[in-house]
Parts: structure tokens; sequence; C-alpha cells
């Protein structure tokens, strides 16, 4: 039987189906524990974020010399680090969000923090657009709590004006497919 993936049947299926950009994915809502939810207008300067993935564990059954591959359960790798960045607003509200829910969890002043388990309240909801900026799929990241704040590089000898960025690591426990 032949191969039918060539040229034209791939440009035929790219112009039927078309392709996801970089560009069309959004986030939507974003509520980490110890803080207020964001605000569109916060949100609005998400500039990076990824569409995580997710493993089945593989479980090998030995038999007779041969393994057979068992599916086991469920991970998400990343979810102990999940990345997003940020254009720095002016006022630097968004630094003081992530320093607010950083020091919520834990504050070294006395020690105290809501350091528990986050639950259900807490979680990033994602959504992959299509060109109309129409949500084609929205995952929700739930058990959301912040984990860094990275640096923010400001270049005063050699800078060129070039926009300021901020960069959480979130921990979740799981992501669910709501749409």
């Amino acid at each position: 039987m032949p191969v039918s993936q060539n040229i034209q049947n791939f440009y035929r299926a790219a112009a039927d189906r078309d392709f996801s950009r970089d560009f069309l994915f959004r986030v939507t809502q974003m509520q980490l524990q110890g803080v207020p939810a964001l605000t569109e207008d916060q949100l609005v300067y998400a500039r990076t974020a990824n569409l995580p993935g997710r493993a089945i564990a593989n479980i090998p059954v030995p038999f007779m010399g041969l393994n057979i591959n068992v599916p086991g359960g469920a991970t998400y790798p990343g979810s102990d680090a999940y990345a997003l960045t940020f254009y720095l607003d002016a006022n630097s509200e968004l630094r003081n969000y992530f320093e607010a829910a950083s020091r919520s969890l834990f504050d070294d002043t006395n020690s105290t923090g809501e350091y528990g388990t986050p639950d259900d309240d807490f979680f990033i909801q994602l959504a992959q657009l299509d060109k109309d900026l129409e949500p084609i799929a929205e995952y929700k990241l739930v058990g959301a709590s912040l984990r860094t704040i990275e640096d923010i590089t400001y270049n005063m000898a050699e800078g060129t004006g070039e926009t300021a960025k901020i960069t959480a690591t979130v921990a979740y426990h799981y992501y669910n497919k709501i749409k």
C-alpha cells in the first residue's frame, strides 16, 4: 500500500484544517492561594504560558522474560514548576501581587502563613483560541499556589527602553479540561 503523505495531501489538509498559532492562547483567570484573583487588566499582560502535559505511568508486569506494559496512574509533568511570564506594568502591580502571594504563603517576619494544601478554589484557567479569539479548548489547573518570583533584569547603563518582564512559577495538582 503506497504512503499518501505527500506535498499535495499536506497542502490539502493544511488548507482544510489550518494551524494553531503560537499567539492564540490566553490566561483567562488566575486565583492563587493567599491573594485575590488577577483582574482582566492584569491578565492582559500575560506574555508566555504553556499548555501543560499529562502522562500515564507505565507499570511493567514481567511474565516469562517479557514485560507486559500496563497503564498506571496519571501524572502531570511540570506541575511543580509551571512558569508564567508577564510584561511588568509601570507601577509594578504584578510584582506586588506575586510578592503578596508569596508572603501570604510564608511570612518570614513571624514564620506563619497559609502553606496548607491549596484546594480547587485556587486555579489558573487557560484557553486555546481560534482566529476570532473564541475558545476552542479550556483548561483549569487545580490547586495553584506560588513557588517563585524570578529576578527582574534592568540594564541601566546599556538599556534600550525594552519592556521589563516578570516570571512567576506556580505549582498545581492536576488539570481538568473544561471545554
